[in-house]
């Protein structure tokens, strides 16, 4: 693995024979500039030796020249940590909540909520609703005011189609599922989940059993603060953090509240994801296709749209697996920064970042988060879902501070608040390490199921060409003359499940076979590539 996910580290940027210089210079800046917070855990010698292809000697060389200058301390079996200190900004105040709560929700801690102190103040206008939005369809929860009553699939978003897209299954015990975006759920962690909900139940407060922040627990958000920070590039205050039901419900509130501003379209990657794309026309929002060639999004034709916000996938784009180019991510931010919007109330054009699969990378450096380019233009949106699983429920939104006031009100409208001990458990499997190790688990694991698949391909399909093969969860793969939707049916008939690249579509392109493998063993994925093989032929 060429780079580690601690601080962005790729060796190929230090000089030749200044590895270990390098790797102090790079650690001392993230302590200074707060990448690095105090008590925070690096990595293990020997695990970032092996992930930057260098000896031991270098890491540890580094680390105890960090050590002697103060930064850092170490004792035998409690790993090193971050001495530094980092000044912290002052307490926001008080979050305020505009009138009386839902019927149950009864008095709010004190504690409750606290509003971002530099979330500024609403703009005229922002808190009313769109024509005909006031009425909600029969049948529809609560917090749905608005939503169409047409069915919609289950937004899994990258992953979840309906049936008939994918095509029937002969059995279900003869079923294999390839559809992208399921990950290996029996690698979940269960005996270190269950010590972590343990230690969390243990320290949970009277006060952390009512209703909560809405933007998250606390020491969730300080966690996570620190988890971007080291991993993904970010450097954002602990208020600064919403935690969400998962990239869904941000891209939710995400629509309710530019809507509410007044945007009615929005970029989109073409091919993209289909249930992210149906998620946003189900809160009224008209996707608008943007095309995506070999290095990601193509920034030039979305000028010529019009639009002012688009959703990108820049870490591992969904479905081509293409990673979005240097020169494009400048091109985007320069898009993002150009002008102001047109679009009603809207602060500035937007870039919503879906951080789609970025933990899984196995043959290449690390990607910066594109937010870390334009924190005053760019939404990030990351989850546990594909790294831990679905069923946990938790992701993270950050956006421009002219944003924050009314995503978090939207967030408290829609749900009150997150549950807390899911919350509690992740922050104490982030900060006692549980979730790296976890990662660097199920990173070889899936390795070797991708691996299995590539050999499969080459066995049962030579003809094919698979794309996004360094990174994620799933596979492009392309035949050249199929119809990849019939392709699809008849695969499903023979017990095989995976998607056609079309479906993906907005436009006319390419046809392909969106395969995943990481829920699948290496027996599986080649008896599903011979069921393909069989099918085409």
């Amino acid at each position: 693995m060429p780079g580690a996910d601690f601080l962005q580290l790729d060796p190929a940027r230090a000089g030749r024979g200044n590895l270990t210089a390098w790797l102090v210079e790079t650690v001392r800046d993230a302590v200074s500039d707060g990448r690095l917070a105090p008590g925070d855990r690096l990595p293990a010698t020997r695990v970032l030796a092996d992930q930057l292809g260098c000896s031991r000697g270098v890491v540890v060389d580094a680390y105890r020249r960090l050590t002697d200058e103060g930064l850092l301390s170490g004792r035998h079996g409690g790993g090193t940590t971050v001495r530094a200190a980092w000044a912290q900004s002052s307490a926001p105040e008080p979050w305020p909540v505009r009138g009386a709560g839902p019927a149950d929700a009864g008095t709010r801690p004190a504690d409750a909520g606290t509003r971002p102190a530099d979330a500024g103040t609403r703009p005229a206008g922002a808190g009313t609703r769109p024509a005909g939005a006031g009425t909600r369809p029969a049948g529809t929860g609560a917090g749905l005011v608005g939503v169409s009553s047409r069915p919609t699939p289950p937004s899994g978003l990258a992953g979840v189609m309906p049936p008939e897209l994918t095509g029937p299954a002969t059995s279900a015990t003869d079923l294999i599922d390839l559809s992208p975006g399921l990950p290996d759920l029996s690698a979940f962690p269960r005996a270190a989940w269950a010590r972590a909900e343990r230690a969390a139940l243990s320290g949970l407060t009277s006060s952390e059993l009512g209703y909560g922040d809405p933007r998250g627990l606390p020491a969730l958000r300080t966690a996570l603060a620190g988890w971007l920070a080291r991993t993904r590039g970010l450097r954002a205050h602990p208020d600064d953090i919403l935690v969400v039901n998962g990239v869904s419900q941000g891209l939710t509130l995400l629509a309710r509240t530019l809507g509410a501003r007044g945007l009615r379209r929005i970029g989109f990657e073409d091919p993209g994801s289909f249930g992210a794309r149906e998620h946003l026309r189900r809160w009224d929002l008209e996707p608008v296709p943007v095309p995506v060639d070999q290095d990601g999004l193509d920034v030039a034709a979305l000028g010529r749209t019009g639009v002012d916000a688009v959703v990108v996938t820049p870490a591992h784009q969904f479905p081509t697996g293409v990673v979005l180019a240097p020169d494009r991510r400048r091109e985007l931010v320069a898009w993002a920064r150009a002008a102001p919007s047109s679009g009603p109330g809207l602060p500035g054009r937007l870039v919503i970042e879906d951080d789609y699969d970025a933990e899984h990378r196995y043959d290449r450096p690390p990607v910066p988060a594109l937010r870390a380019l334009a924190t005053d233009h760019v939404v990030h949106l990351g989850s546990v879902s594909k790294s831990l699983a679905p069923a946990i429920r938790i992701g993270w939104l950050l956006a421009p501070a002219a944003l924050q006031a009314e995503l978090v009100e939207a967030r408290y409208w829609s749900d009150l608040a997150g549950p807390a001990l899911s919350q509690l458990a992740l922050a104490h499997f982030i900060t006692t390490g549980g979730f790296e190790r976890h990662l660097r688990q199920v990173r070889r694991r899936h390795r070797a199921r991708r691996d299995a698949l590539l050999a499969a391909l080459a066995t049962h399909l030579p003809g094919s060409t698979a794309h996004g093969v360094a990174a994620g969860l799933h596979l492009l793969v392309t035949v050249p003359g199929i119809d990849d939707a019939a392709v699809v049916r008849r695969a499903g008939g023979a017990g095989v499940r995976m998607q056609p690249l079309s479906a993906h579509r907005l436009g006319e392109g390419p046809s392909g076979l969106v395969i995943g493998y990481a829920a699948s063993t290496p027996d599986q994925l080649h008896e599903a590539v011979h069921r393909i093989a069989q099918v085409l032929e």
